[in-house]
């Protein structure tokens, strides 16, 4: 019960924020245009555009993306992550996001911070998504990737995405 009141409580301010800022609603507000609005060619531009910009290959940035938030550019977590790569406030700041809701901007942030986890893990993925899960702390912490099990789902379910075949 007092985990719940507070995962609450720290959603409220969440949800506050998303309405001041603008966010698309959709997922879970009453209002905007909603994130089915958002055409899979403007998401796949964004993400081509950003890969290429921060070194990094679209397809894990769509794999990320549809673990992190399903393609839902207003979804929001408990823990207070935004967006459709699911961004903390502090990842978002860190990384020059103004407004977490808008797409070119998070998947901006998102694509920035996997390349330099990248960079970090010298191209390992497993460790980059581990830290981008659980944070580059964690990984050092156990030398690899941590034995969350929230973590090792999140690494096994993006690189499931990942290493599928393409669709035709």
């Amino acid at each position: 019960m007092a985990d719940s009141l507070r995962a609450f409580v720290r959603t409220v301010p969440v949800i506050a924020a998303a309405v001041l800022v603008g966010c698309s609603g959709g997922g879970f507000l009453p209002f905007g245009e909603g994130p089915h609005s958002m055409s899979s060619q403007r998401l796949a531009s964004i993400v081509n555009l950003q890969s290429k910009v921060n070194h990094v290959d679209p397809k894990l940035v769509k794999a990320v993306i549809a673990i992190e938030s399903g393609g839902d550019p207003s979804a929001v977590s408990t823990a207070g992550a935004m967006g459709l790569m699911q961004l903390m406030p502090g990842t978002a700041r860190a990384y020059g996001v103004a407004n977490p809701w808008d797409p070119e901007q998070n998947v901006a942030g998102g694509a920035k911070a996997l390349g330099v986890l990248l960079r970090e893990y010298n191209g390992n993925i497993s460790l980059a998504l581990a830290a981008y899960n659980a944070g580059s702390g964690a990984v050092a912490r156990y030398k690899g990737i941590p034995p969350y099990a929230e973590t090792g789902a999140y690494v096994s379910s993006v690189l499931s995405l990942y290493n599928a075949p393409a669709r035709r």
